[in-house]
């Protein structure tokens, strides 16, 4: 079974571009140790999360990054960048409404490509912390506005979606923000484990 973990920065967190067995050090990494030791040689694992990328980047490269991978099974954790990127002097976010069109463009294209992949769809989040404080009330707005259309996507095709924001904040009262996440976008080792608990529950139930 192949597994594609596709995404931006929190995804690729360091993964090699050169070899697909160095799934970098985030989610994607713990789920492949997890998942190959409980059953061993089960699973082929691929990373393409390229830092920075929005979903129009991820729509961009469809066909080298999933369709030409032949995927059984992909998660996608993608949002904030869409947001970030519109802070600055060169603003470059995607706004809601297009987020949402890109991404269902995004899902149709896969799923007529390949009819039986099994889909996971992360919800985008955020923290208050050092990247995140100065905008913040931006930050929280808008995040929580991709996030409802990476939902909405997820309803429209039946596809599984995994809440991630609300488990964040709850583990927010019981450390730092930034021990979670450490500049409010990229989480922690411990940020990442809690996104792996989420994903392997979610796996289990398809």
């Amino acid at each position: 079974m192949r597994i594609l973990f596709q995404g931006d920065s929190i995804t690729d967190c360091g993964r090699s571009y050169n070899d697909n067995c160095n799934l970098g050090r985030g989610y994607p990494h713990l789920v492949e140790a997890e998942l190959g030791y409980l059953e061993p040689a089960k699973y082929e694992f691929f990373n393409r999360g390229i830092s920075g990328n929005r979903i129009v980047d991820v729509y961009a490269r469809i066909k080298r990054d999933i369709i030409n991978l032949k995927p059984d099974v992909m998660s996608i954790l993608i949002g904030v960048n869409d947001v970030w990127h519109d802070l600055g002097d060169s603003p470059n976010g995607v706004d809601p409404d297009k987020f949402f069109k890109i991404y269902c463009m995004l899902i149709e294209e896969v799923k007529a490509a390949l009819p039986d992949i099994k889909i996971m769809i992360l919800e985008p989040f955020v923290l208050k912390a050092a990247a995140t404080e100065e905008n913040w009330d931006y930050f929280n707005v808008e995040t929580k506005k991709r996030a409802e259309m990476a939902k909405r996507v997820a309803e429209k095709y039946s596809l599984t979606f995994i809440p991630l924001q609300d488990g964040f904040d709850k583990l927010a009262t019981l450390a730092e923000n930034n021990y979670w996440i450490g500049d409010g976008v990229h989480p922690t080792p411990k940020g990442h484990a809690y996104i792996k608990s989420k994903w392997l529950d979610a796996f289990g139930r398809l």
